[in-house]
């Protein structure tokens, strides 16, 4: 019997839950295919770097492509006039964890054809590198920053590819991936120390500093904090 005294707040104690859970891409009905013109298409024209297909959420049609060739499929995608996928509005990435690959996603919308449409492409985390789309849609210039910012994946071709989020000079990895630690890979005290040691003359104009010192810290904290005599939370 359920204990009734337990409450949401138990799952704290408890700690997290596993991600042993089956990836998103066994999830779903497969579909058929011809509901969806683009699906039908992929299928007939690129034959096996169309891996599966799959609906999710109940109407969106989602494509796993092969990496290596997605660059050439996602220009078809756009130029061929039967699709005319003229909207990029999302890359992103998801990490199953349990050393499983990761996944690009990119989601689509033809404003001629009122269509949408998700394309999934698996890479492994020894090759976390596939091609960019900056070329094809301008609004994946900033979105692939975050993926590599975030998850590690670097995008062959694209014109800036440096952190976006996180400083350029961040060393603790790239936070939205499964294994890092909540609270960062480096001690409080190591990441305070690397905060203070930070040029703030990189992160803000000089006109900003006219105002003051962004988070200024009492001589003496600072000092303490430095030479490693400051105390660590726990």
């Amino acid at each position: 019997m359920a204990d009734k005294t337990k409450s949401g707040l138990d799952a704290v104690d408890e700690g997290p839950i596993s991600s042993e859970a089956p990836p998103a891409s066994a999830t779903g009905s497969s579909g058929d295919p011809n509901q969806h013109a683009s699906v039908a298409a992929l299928l007939a024209t690129f034959g096996s770097a169309v891996h599966r297909h799959r609906i999710a959420a109940g109407d969106q049609f989602v494509v796993w492509i092969d990496a290596a060739r997605s660059h050439e499929v996602l220009t078809w995608l756009k130029n061929d006039p039967a699709h005319a996928y003229d909207m990029m509005s999302d890359v992103t990435a998801v990490d199953y964890g349990s050393g499983r690959p990761l996944e690009v996603v990119y989601q689509m919308f033809s404003t001629t054809h009122k269509r949408e449409l998700r394309i999934r492409c698996t890479l492994p985390l020894d090759g976390l590198e596939i091609d960019s789309v900056c070329d094809l849609w301008k609004s994946a210039n900033w979105v692939e920053r975050e993926v590599f910012d975030m998850f590690g994946i670097s995008f062959r071709g694209h014109p800036d590819l440096r952190r976006i989020l996180m400083p350029d000079d961040y060393a603790e990895g790239h936070p939205l991936r499964k294994d890092f630690p909540l609270r960062g890979r480096f001690s409080r005290a190591e990441q305070t120390r690397r905060a203070l040691a930070q040029d703030v003359e990189r992160f803000y104009l000089a006109e900003d500093l006219t105002h003051g010192m962004p988070q200024e810290v009492a001589p003496a904290q600072a000092a303490m904090l430095a030479d490693g005599s400051g105390k660590e939370d726990s």
